[in-house]
């Protein structure tokens, strides 16, 4: 049995849109679903194009692509341009342009997202929208209880990478997007893409999913213990 995404919407949440979402416009069939066609939108899908390896455009085309389905079927209202960038950025902190930094991949593709989301003058709501996706986008347990856009973004996500609701995808449906964007051996490859980031930098993956990719293909990584920190931390009690 699946859980369906539950978003922020219709709960208390921590602070109301500034702008009016973006719900409209013209539309396009895509691997069989109808999304949102925008130059935004068109930008945003080069830019990833360019930056990405195959394997990882098309999985970041199949999570938009899931988590665009995922609204439809379950009537989430949302602003579709967020959903759009904040699914096909989600991964840019695992290309080789921005793989660079010294934090957590997601906090470095974040930053780039959010770089790219300022430069098209999406205003500030709508940019930290798209922030909070990439930067939470391993963390489901926090993201699918925010806004209705990151946790749209969140499920198809965890569709694409572990199958979360994949029976709420009609097998024809899901038999076309798997067509139009294979995956392209991502198993192999995204593992290779994280025990990557485990071997050169470890210290970013001691507290997120990534640990578990160290603990079980890279020989010789140990993560220090949470509850180390606090038993040794300088108090007396």
């Amino acid at each position: 049995m699946t859980t369906p995404i539950v978003p922020a919407q219709g709960r208390e949440r921590a602070s109301a849109p500034t702008t009016a979402p973006f719900t409209g416009g013209k539309t396009r069939v895509l691997a069989g679903i109808t999304v949102v066609d925008t130059p935004l939108i068109t930008r945003a899908l080069e830019h990833v194009r360019k930056q990405s390896e195959p394997v990882l455009f098309n999985h970041a085309v199949r999570s938009w692509l899931f988590a665009v389905r995922l609204g439809q079927l379950q009537g989430i209202a949302h602003d579709a341009e967020v959903v759009a960038l904040g699914s096909l950025l989600h991964d840019i902190g695992l290309t080789d342009h921005y793989s660079g930094g010294h934090r957590r991949f997601e906090v470095e593709g974040a930053d780039a997202a959010r770089e790219f989301a300022r430069g098209q003058g999406l205003e500030d709501r709508r940019v930290q929208l798209i922030w909070d996706t990439v930067a939470l986008n391993s963390t489901p347990s926090i993201a699918l209880y925010k806004e209705a856009e990151v946790a749209l973004c969140t499920g198809g996500i965890a569709l694409d990478f572990g199958g979360l609701q994949y029976a709420q995808i009609p097998p024809d449906e899901m038999s076309g997007i798997l067509a139009a964007f294979p995956r392209l051996d991502m198993k192999r490859s995204f593992t290779d893409s994280v025990c990557r980031i485990v071997k050169t930098r470890p210290q970013t993956t001691y507290d997120n999913f990534a640990r578990d990719f160290g603990e079980r293909f890279v020989p010789g990584y140990k993560a220090p213990s949470t509850v180390d920190f606090l038993m040794n931390a300088p108090f007396a009690e």
